[in-house]
């Protein structure tokens, strides 16, 4: 299975159903619900950027896009909007992240440090309805739009102070990342795995996701043997950090609060870092960088090379993040959401089968 955007296999009305979510493309009541609570600031948020495109399955409105163009895209989207998109890669995510704030919202009533997820969209704002009809139907509490019209909305980003973004555009992300914003490309599995509804669970790799790709440089350029070398001879010297650093950080200061309240056992946050490295040969270094940070990862799985779909499968994690598309597809063949990360050296190495294929323009 070769994981890619614009040809990604996405997940049938049944199976999701299956996983306790609405089936599509029944028409709605577009009336806005009330009782809502109120949005936190955005310098208190913990922001969460997501585009249109794996918030929801939008596939066959991409394939009106590409073949037929923007105005019968938008000419479709208008004659449809009472009916729902069906959930997306990222809805379950979502979905997490709200029972999260649930939760918090009762253990601290007047604390603004909440997810706060907000849709980024290259949309036209005639999609709009369409967009917000769907957000009432399954239930999101989604307050923040962002629709520019064709134009990039990479520039809005820092404006929302985005903790991380996520998208389906390959190309965008890249943008992201080049303006020091955490960001990820996210792939829909042929079929998802049920996930927890009451634990936000994210699984990282860790070199040039959680940390630097200074080790990968070696491992590339060296084989392997020099790199157990070099991470013996520099397992006390910190590893410097990656693109997600930021996110694991903010999770982190979450799942304290919840500690603070005798929560740890019963945390509804678990971080997961699941990375090639051997434990014994290239783990302690690893270790000690998250430990100089005084990040807490709940649990660590040290693979050797192993293949990490099987893992992850076990996980069932939201969302996992890796560099490497092969790790990427491996996680998707076995059902997990993964997102991939466009940083470090291995970016740069040439795909097998020569030079990778352009990207196709989307909506997002």
């Amino acid at each position: 299975m070769s994981v890619n955007s614009s040809h990604t296999p996405t997940v049938s009305g049944q199976d999701l159903v299956k996983n306790g979510s609405n089936s599509s493309r029944s028409v709605v009541n577009p009336s806005t619900p009330t009782k809502k609570p109120k949005p936190p600031k955005p310098e208190n948020a913990i922001t969460i950027a997501v585009s249109s495109r794996v918030l929801f399955n939008m596939e066959k409105e991409q394939q009106i896009f590409e073949q037929q163009g923007m105005e019968e895209y938008i000419k479709y989207q208008v004659a449809h909007e009472t009916e729902p998109f069906s959930p997306g890669p990222a809805f379950s995510f979502v979905k997490a992240l709200e029972a999260v704030n649930t939760q918090l919202r009762e253990l601290y009533p007047d604390s603004e440090e909440l997810f706060d997820v907000v849709l980024i969209t290259n949309n036209h704002a005639y999609v709009g309805l369409r967009l917000i009809n769907t957000i009432n139907h399954h239930h999101l509490f989604i307050e923040r739009f962002c629709m520019t019209g064709g134009n990039s909305p990479i520039g809005y980003l820092k404006a929302y102070h985005s903790n991380l973004y996520l998208s389906a555009d390959p190309v965008k992300v890249r943008e992201a990342l080049e303006e020091g914003i955490a960001a990820a490309t996210m792939f829909t599995p042929e079929k998802m795995r049920a996930v927890s509804e009451t634990q936000l669970r994210v699984a990282f790799d860790g070199d040039a996701v959680l940390f630097s790709d200074e080790s990968e440089q070696i491992f590339k350029a060296h084989g392997l043997d020099k790199f157990f070398e070099h991470e013996k001879a520099h397992e006390n010297k910190l590893l410097d950090h990656g693109p997600l650093k930021g996110f694991l950080e903010v999770l982190g200061k979450l799942q304290k609060k919840f500690y603070a309240k005798g929560q740890r056992m019963d945390c509804p946050i678990r971080t997961y870092l699941v990375t090639a490295r051997s434990a014994a040969s290239s783990g302690t270094r690893a270790l000690k960088t998250l430990r100089s940070w005084g990040l807490e990862i709940d649990e660590a799985l040290f693979l050797a090379g192993a293949p990490k779909g099987p893992m992850l499968e076990k996980i069932r994690p939201h969302i996992f993040f890796d560099d490497q598309m092969f790790h990427v597809e491996g996680a998707a063949e076995m059902g997990t959401v993964a997102c991939h990360v466009p940083y470090g050296i291995g970016q740069r190495l040439p795909r097998k089968g020569g030079k990778d294929k352009e990207t196709a323009p989307a909506v997002q």
